[in-house]
């Protein structure tokens, strides 16, 4: 994947997670905040990052799912 695709999907992401922090403000709770903030967290320094392989960009992606799939199971 090029690196400017990568960088759009990375910041439709981020503001997909802020937009839901945005709307959801009074009906999360401090856990399901914490894992969304550490998730725009990861992706902003993810972000960051140059010089990527395929494989580490998946294994980095991996972690920040893991925390989304752990806000949604909450």
């Amino acid at each position: 994947m090029s690196r400017l695709k990568r960088l759009k999907s990375i910041d439709g992401l981020i503001e997909n997670l802020q937009t839901i922090i945005s709307q959801s403000q009074c009906s999360l709770s401090e856990v399901e905040l914490n894992l969304l903030n550490e998730a725009i967290a990861k992706l902003t320094m993810l972000r960051g990052k140059k010089g990527l392989t395929d494989k580490h960009y998946q294994i980095e992606i991996s972690d920040i799912l893991e925390l989304i799939y752990n806000f949604l199971t909450k």
